[in-house]
C-alpha cells in the first residue's frame, strides 16, 4: 500500500507502527500503521490506522487526524474517543494504488470535525 501519493509535503514514518489504539469503549480499534508528518511544520498530521483483517491480511487502513489520539503510557498505546463503529464509517484508503491526500483532506477533516478530545 502506498500512502504517500500526490501530497509531497507529507512524509511517512513507521516509528509508532504497531502501537495499539483503544477507542471510546476501551476496546482496541486498531493499530498504527504509519504516521504522516507535515514536512513544512514538522508536526504529525495524520495516523494511518490498520483495522480488521487476520494476521495483517485484509486489513483496512484509515487515516485519522493526529489530534484525535492521545498517548497512554500505562497502555503503551493510544486512546481516542472514536468508537470502532465510527472508525468503520470513516473515509479509508481504498483500492486505489496511491492514496490522494489532497483530495481527501476536506473529507477527513469534515468527518472528524465533531470528535471532542477530553484532556487528561
Amino acid at each position: 500500500m502506498s500512502i504517500e501519493g500526490s501530497a509531497p509535503h507529507l512524509l511517512t514514518s513507521d516509528k509508532e507502527s504497531g502501537k495499539a489504539v483503544y477507542g471510546a469503549e476501551n476496546k482496541k480499534i486498531g493499530s498504527i500503521e504509519h504516521v504522516m508528518i507535515d514536512e513544512t511544520s514538522g508536526k504529525i498530521a495524520y495516523a494511518v490506522l490498520s483495522f480488521g483483517g487476520f494476521l495483517g491480511i485484509g486489513n483496512d487502513h484509515y487515516p485519522v487526524p493526529w489530534k484525535v489520539l492521545r498517548y497512554d503510557s500505562e497502555l503503551g498505546g493510544y486512546r481516542s474517543d472514536i468508537s470502532g463503529n465510527r472508525l468503520k464509517g470513516a473515509p479509508k484508503h481504498g483500492t486505489e494504488t496511491v492514496f490522494d491526500w489532497n483530495a481527501r483532506y476536506a473529507e477527513l477533516d469534515d468527518y472528524y470535525n465533531d470528535v471532542v478530545i477530553r484532556t487528561g
